[in-house]
């Protein structure tokens, strides 16, 4: 009983040091969407101290290639589904490695895109579905949550407030290939052909189409993003059967490809 008891003061103490509640999605959680923003912010800043690792195409000098990438992140955020489509300062990042297959997303909502993932891709549509699936991690605060798994509340805290800049830097670099659960990477498919079917601007499983290019392609180097994930067969066919019990739109629209195309040109450039 007297570790019970030990066990509830801790609890409380904890509680007054940070904010315990149900987000928005209906999870009890403490870390805050406040505290998502900052550290989402503080990493980004990182990430853009590290251009040998993170090599961000400068805005100023590809205004076409990031208002194409812009209009398509803020097309997707315009769906009712995404829960803190206001709350979230959300900003899309380039980063300039064309032998890199990945996307990842920071807490708070920064996206970040390689372009070896874009010119992979054939279809704006393909890309509008990992742009969903990143924005749904965040959104559902999958980030957040498995940093919180890895370092604990009180570290992440520590981060914000100018805690150890050595970790920082640490989560800074692994978020590219950050773990998340078979439910949590089953959840942010599903949002995605929900994002999709919202805005019908994008074939609503379009994500299906970058896994079915990974399975036509054999390709030797597998985005890391998907090391430990379900196998990409499967999850085209469980986005499939979301987009079929969704009964949303499947096909692309008539200047999909064209469109596409001169986006990557544009980054070509």
């Amino acid at each position: 009983m007297k570790k019970f008891n030990a066990f509830i003061l801790s609890f409380l103490i904890t509680c007054m040091v940070v904010t315990v509640s149900c987000d928005k999605n209906g999870d009890i959680v403490l870390f805050s969407i406040n505290n998502d923003i900052s550290l989402g912010q503080q990493v980004a800043a990182e990430i853009e101290s590290m251009p040998e690792q993170f090599p961000i195409l400068d805005r100023s000098s590809n205004i076409e290639a990031y208002t194409y990438l812009e209009g398509m992140m803020n097309s997707i955020l315009a769906s009712s589904s995404v829960t803190y489509r206001t709350e979230f300062p959300w900003k899309v990042n380039i980063i300039d490695d064309p032998e890199t297959l990945n996307a990842f997303a920071t807490p708070g909502g920064q996206i970040y895109v390689y372009t070896g993932l874009i010119f992979f891709l054939d279809t704006e549509d393909h890309l509008a579905g990992v742009m969903g699936h990143e924005i749904a991690h965040a959104d559902q605060r999958h980030s957040s949550k498995q940093l919180q798994r890895q370092y604990g509340v009180s570290v992440l805290l520590s981060i914000i407030t100018g805690g150890d800049p050595g970790l920082l830097t640490q989560i800074a670099s692994s978020l590219g290939t950050l773990k998340f659960s078979r439910d949590a990477e089953a959840e942010a498919d599903d949002f995605s052909v929900l994002y999709l079917a919202d805005v019908n601007d994008y074939a609503c499983n379009g994500a299906a189409g970058f896994f079915q290019k990974l399975l036509d392609s054999n390709a030797q180097t597998q985005p890391e993003f998907l090391s430990t994930h379900p196998s990409p067969d499967n999850r085209v066919a469980d986005i499939n059967a979301k987009a079929t019990e969704e009964g949303c739109d499947t096909t692309m629209g008539a200047d999909a490809v064209s469109d596409y195309d001169e986006f990557k040109a544009a980054l070509s450039n």
